[in-house]
């Protein structure tokens, strides 16, 4: 867009830019947060440190090692986490726990070689046909993942958590009309809600070929990769043992390498499963802690509307492992708009809220120590 004549920048007007949003925009917004206090004359009451890791997306697989070899220059009271989206409302938040995550691959198997699904069809196993009711038996019409043990050893919210979802501004009507969802999962439980509960989505799936390069035949093998997000008293490697025991329990004979010559012949069913690296369990930060209320306090000083406060936000983070090996506790203060795009195309960042977040984190970086 074309700059006016006079300068002005419409605060509506987006970058865009792949990461633009996440996480470029945080890592902006923190330096100019504190060169904008330093400009200023003020020094912050606190002992600062920045830490900037750019192996998040990938699961953080050296951050464990990073803190223990640097555990006394990493030691703080408390790590605040400038990532995600404020909330769907437009209003500011700040968020005390992130869901956990893990990765899964998960191929069938067919024939050796593609068939003619004239010669073959009805004779020779369709493996997308076997993934796609492998994938079904997972879920239920109503969203809930009917693994054995999903939801088994989930830690409850406590009463300020539970609060703190129901006083959040009502939005999954507006969500539900701007998506084009004519119908939402649940049981009729709110979107806040639900990503307090772990999860299991499939990112994608593979076999064969669509549209102009379809053919008419039986593919060799089907692959999905699965999503699985936890909460506060999952283990990602527990549950991921939890979906392999539900695979072996629809007659699948599990392996973690492509078959060979006798396993095809020995076993009717073969699934290949594989966790992928960086895997991470969830964390969550008490709400009523001194450290969380100073928190809570600098970023309501910097808004007219009451901030949203949330236990657990729905995407994921390797905090546990920070909150693990220092014994600290980690706070989230996001800023970029929730319609960013993130992960997608035309990422973007709506620079009020690029604005808003250099107000907001140079208002953390103000607090006061806690008594």
């Amino acid at each position: 867009m074309a700059m006016p004549a006079d300068g002005a920048i419409n605060p509506e007007w987006r970058l865009y830019a792949r990461s633009a949003s996440d996480d470029k925009a945080g890592v902006m917004a923190i330096l100019s947060a504190f060169d904008a206090l330093r400009a200023a004359g003020v020094t912050p009451a606190l002992n600062i440190k920045f830490v900037f890791e750019g192996e998040e997306e990938a699961g953080s697989p050296h951050l464990g090692e990073i803190i223990d070899q640097h555990k006394d220059l990493l030691a703080a009271e408390a790590w605040i986490i400038c990532d995600g989206p404020v909330h769907q409302s437009g209003r500011k938040q700040v968020v005390f726990g992130v869901r956990g995550d893990v990765n899964v691959d998960v191929t069938v198997y067919g024939a050796k070689r593609p068939l003619h699904s004239g010669h073959y069809g009805n004779w020779a196993p369709n493996p997308a046909m076997l993934l796609a009711r492998l994938l079904a038996s997972m879920k239920d019409d109503a969203g809930r993942v009917t693994i054995a043990g999903w939801y088994d050893g989930v830690e409850s919210l406590g009463e300020a958590e539970q609060r703190a979802i129901a006083e959040a501004p009502a939005y999954d009507d507006e969500l539900r009309a701007q998506l084009g969802l004519g119908r939402t999962e649940g049981n009729g439980k709110s979107l806040l809600e639900l990503i307090n509960q772990p999860s299991l989505n499939i990112n994608g799936i593979g076999s064969g070929d669509v549209g102009a390069l379809a053919r008419n035949v039986i593919p060799t093998t089907a692959s999905a990769v699965l999503d699985l997000r936890l909460v506060k008293g999952n283990d990602y490697r527990r549950q991921v043992q939890r979906l392999i025991e539900h695979i072996r329990g629809q007659g699948f004979q599990v392996i973690d390498h492509d078959p060979t010559d006798a396993e095809r012949k020995q076993y009717p069913l073969i699934a290949k499963v594989t966790a992928r690296a960086g895997g991470y369990n969830a964390e969550r930060t008490r709400m009523d802690l001194p450290i969380s209320v100073a928190v809570i306090a600098a970023v309501q000083s910097t808004s007219t509307q009451p901030i949203v406060k949330l236990p657990t936000a729905g995407g994921s983070l390797p905090l546990s492992i920070i909150s693990e090996r220092l014994k600290t506790v980690t706070i989230t203060v996001p800023i970029v708009n929730y319609d960013n795009n993130q992960h997608a195309e035309n990422e973007n960042l709506r620079l009020q809220n690029l604005w808003d977040g250099i107000e907001t984190l140079a208002a953390v970086m103000s607090m006061k120590p806690n008594p």
